[in-house]
Order: C-alpha cells, then sequence, then structure tokens
C-alpha cells in the first residue's frame, strides 16, 4: 500500500547528503519522480564507485531528517482499517531501507501485518506472492508492473509522481484519486467478488429448496438461486407454524411468486418437541430439526438436490446459534455464509438488484421473545405477535415512525423494546405500554436500553453449555 507522503523527508535528507559531499542535486525534481531505487537516483550525481557508500550514508541519517516530517496520506489509516473490517491482512511492499520503512510505520501507527522493504517494480511481485496478496495499491508505474507479475489487482492512486494516462498505460485495473476513495472500492469489490462466488455455489448445487422465512436473507438467497439456476430448478419452502407470524405469511409467498419459483408452506411442529416447549438455551436447535426434518423428505420428494437456509456471514461469529449446528448436522447447504456474505453486504446487494426486502427489519420467530424457562405455548406467541401489532399501532398512531420492535415475554411481564425515535417518545406515550396490556399481559415496561437483536440470551446464565 501506499501510505504516507516520502516527498519532504526524502527531500530533507537528500539535502544533508548533498552538504556532506558538497554536490547540489536536484532535490524537488527527484522529490517528485520517486519510485526507482535510490542508486539510480544518485547515479547522474556521483561516480559509480561512490553510490554504494552514499546509499548506506542516506539510510544512516534518513532517521534524524526524514521521520519526524514525513505524514500519512489522507485515508491511509481509513484504508488499512477497511482491510481489515473485511477480514483481510496488509502487506505494506517498498523500496524502502527496511528498517528506516519500519520507523515510519511505527511513527504513525499503521495497522500492518507485514513489512517488507528494498524490492522494487516487478521484484515486488516475488513478495506479494509469498503473501496471497490478491490487491496492490501504489502510486507508480512500477508497483503497476509489481501487481501485474504477481498477479494482483492494481490499484493505482494519483499521489505520487505519475499521471493516471502513464498508469493505465501501465496496466493498471483502477485509477482513485486518493486513498479516501478506497475503503468505498474496497467494500463494492469485496461485494464482487462474494457475489461472485455465491453464483457458482448455488450453479454448483444443481437445484435447491430455500428454507424462505420471508426475511432479507432468504430472500435474497431465493432471488440469486434464480439467477444461478433459473427458477425451473429452485423452490421456496415456508414453513408454517404457530411461531410464524400471520402477518409474514402473504407478503412472503408473494415475493417467491414474483420470481418464478414452485411454493411450498409445509407444517411444522416444533411445539411437539419437548426441548421446543422447554425453552431452554438450545430451544433454536430444536426449531431448525423440525424445519430440517420436514425440508429435507420434501425436497428429496420434488427432486431438488440441496436444502438451502438462509445463514449469513455474521450468524456464523455471532457465538451462541444452535439452531446453525441443527441444520449443518442435517446436511443443509449455506450459500450465503460460505460466499463470505455478511448481512450488510446482503442488504446492499438487495438494494442493487431491486428487491423489496433490501430493508425490511430483522424478523426472528415469535418464539425468540419468549424468555428462556418459561414454557413455549401457541397462547404465549399468540399473545406475543397480538402485543406487537397493537404496540405498532399505538406508535404510528402518534405520529412516531418505529422500525425495529418487539415485545418479550418475560412470564407476567412484557418488555418492550424500540429503536430510535419510538425509544425517545415512549416515555411520553402512555399508550405503548397500554397497548401490551391490551393483548393479555398483566404487566408491561419499555427497555431503556432499546431493541437489540438476541437480548434473550443476555439472560442465560451458561450459553456454552448449549453449543
Amino acid at each position: 500500500m501506499t501510505l504516507i507522503d516520502t516527498r519532504p523527508g526524502f527531500a530533507a535528507t537528500l539535502v544533508q547528503l548533498g552538504l556532506e559531499t558538497g554536490v547540489e542535486m536536484d532535490v524537488e525534481a527527484m522529490s517528485e519522480r520517486l519510485g526507482p531505487p535510490l542508486s539510480h537516483m544518485l547515479a547522474p550525481y556521483y561516480p559509480a564507485d561512490r553510490i554504494t557508500g552514499l546509499v548506506d550514508r542516506f539510510r544512516a541519517v534518513y532517521p534524524d531528517h526524514a521521520i519526524a516530517p514525513t505524514l500519512a496520506f489522507a485515508g491511509a489509516h481509513d484504508a488499512l482499517a477497511a482491510v481489515r473490517r473485511h477480514g483481510g491482512r496488509t502487506v505494506v511492499v517498498t523500496g524502502k531501507f527496511t528498517p528506516n520503512a519500519a520507523l515510519h510505520v511505527e511513527a504513525l501507527t499503521f495497522d500492518v501485518d507485514h513489512l517488507v522493504g528494498e524490492v522494487w517494480g516487478v521484484g515486488k511481485a516475488a513478495v506479494l506472492e509469498e503473501h496471497g496478496a490478491t490487491v496492490y495499491v501504489g502510486d507508480h508505474v512500477h508497483d503497476v508492473e509489481g501487481a501485474l507479475a504477481a498477479g494482483a489487482l492494481s490499484v493505482s492512486v494519483l499521489t505520487g509522481g505519475c499521471t493516471e494516462d502513464e498508469l493505465r498505460a501501465a496496466g493498471t485495473h483502477v485509477v482513485l484519486e486518493t486513498l479516501d476513495d478506497f475503503p468505498a472500492w474496497l467494500d463494492g469489490h469485496v461485494l464482487d467478488l462474494r457475489l461472485a462466488n455465491l453464483e457458482h455455489d448455488l450453479a454448483e448445487c444443481g437445484s435447491v429448496m430455500v428454507a424462505f422465512s420471508g426475511g432479507a436473507d432468504s430472500a435474497f438467497l431465493l432471488a440469486a438461486a434464480v439467477r444461478a439456476l433459473g427458477p425451473e430448478r429452485v423452490a421456496a419452502a415456508t414453513a408454517y407454524s404457530d411461531s410464524l407470524p400471520q402477518a409474514e405469511r402473504s407478503p412472503a409467498r408473494d415475493f417467491a411468486e414474483s420470481l418464478g419459483v414452485k411454493v411450498f408452506t409445509p407444517e411444522t411442529h416444533e411445539m411437539d418437541r419437548d426441548g421446543y416447549r422447554a425453552n431452554a438455551g438450545d430451544r433454536c436447535y430444536f426449531c431448525k430439526a423440525e424445519l430440517l426434518d420436514t425440508l429435507g423428505p420434501l425436497a428429496e420428494r420434488h427432486g431438488y438436490a440441496h436444502v438451502a437456509t438462509g445463514t449469513n456471514a455474521d450468524d456464523a461469529v455471532a457465538g451462541f446459534r444452535p439452531g446453525i449446528r441443527a441444520a449443518h448436522e442435517r446436511g443443509a447447504v449455506t450459500p450465503l455464509r460460505d460466499a463470505g456474505l455478511t448481512k450488510e453486504q446482503i442488504r446492499a446487494a438487495s438494494a442493487a438488484w431491486g428487491l423489496p426486502t433490501w430493508d425490511k427489519p430483522a424478523a426472528a420467530c415469535l418464539s425468540s421473545r419468549v424468555a428462556y424457562g418459561i414454557e413455549v405455548s401457541p397462547f404465549r406467541l399468540a399473545r406475543v405477535e397480538r402485543a406487537e401489532v397493537a404496540v405498532r399501532g399505538a406508535l404510528e398512531s402518534a405520529g412516531v415512525r418505529v422500525r425495529d420492535l418487539r415485545v418479550r415475554d418475560l412470564g407476567d411481564v412484557a418488555s418492550i423494546e424500540l429503536d430510535g425515535e419510538a425509544l425517545a417518545a415512549a416515555p411520553a406515550l402512555p399508550a405503548v405500554t397500554e397497548a401490551a396490556l391490551a393483548a393479555g399481559f398483566p404487566e408491561a415496561r419499555v427497555d431503556p436500553k432499546g431493541f437489540r437483536s438476541g437480548s434473550m440470551n443476555e439472560r442465560l446464565p451458561d450459553p456454552e453449555r448449549f453449543r
């Protein structure tokens, strides 16, 4: 990566070298065309037999003259953070003397994984290949040469002495004005790569039945499967049970039918499973087991090679997800997770594809509202659903916008979780708690912490034992 503006420090060190040797160099011109090895740049001013010693002297005085005046380019730290955010690693490959380059990294607190100095041009290719670099960011035509020789994507920024025309003529793939533009470019690049992986993986499946809840993740997976396989080799299966809100059913069917896929609405009977009703920390395991035990045979009867769930990459690292284990044990495929697609990326891609679910609020099953240790029953689930509809209606009647809303069943108490504007307005709106009381709760209160997915897990004393 090109991270620092070395011109001031480089120039100061050249001036010092000139003073020591009594040679006047065109410091300004040399500083504006950084990139080639120092020995090449000194060659017009000194005899060949002195170059090696002068390079050594330059390196020796460099720390005293170059570190302090050298600043990071605008956006350098954010660019490194963007790589880290996507789970990547960074390697700085530079022509600088390695110990001096390390001083810059330390002084400017750059978060880098590896630093390799004293390589230039095509010679950088071996280092890039060794570290598995897929993108190389530079500002010189020789950086482009190194990237291309390594088979890496060349991204050039116009912060050095090379023009856009020169960089494009050298074969760079991308030109950015500054590093400030890099995070957004990387977001798009990573999303494109992951969407390509998703399409490839789905095509390899041959045919799929998508476990389709109607939420943003499974809706996107269904649309992606249609793109990769065609609607005739894709099915949507929406399981009907007491835990699926009535309000979710028709929109889910309408969406699936709009894609031209066959729609199945099998009934599931998770309530018949003791572990589900008991509602210990592993309730989701029994729910997902019931779902896959129902969809697996259904898919086989109708000739679909795989059952796919909408598990995404965030779910895989979220920690407490016993349902994922149940689906894995039953052979379900997880194309979104396997492609590395996060919730944010799924929403971004859904918006780009024009899917109406791109900004749909998270809608976990109704059982997730019942506190662990309280037995799940149709009565409790129906009461929660009535309360959520009533609370949302009360807020909307008061002109308060709410996106994410949950009514948690804590036994005899309804804990109302709201987001943003609704949470701020709730204390002045008694109709909010009154709506939950009217739905059948003996007591109701607004949670001051607001809406947060998985808040019931906060009440588990030892979630590890349910993994």
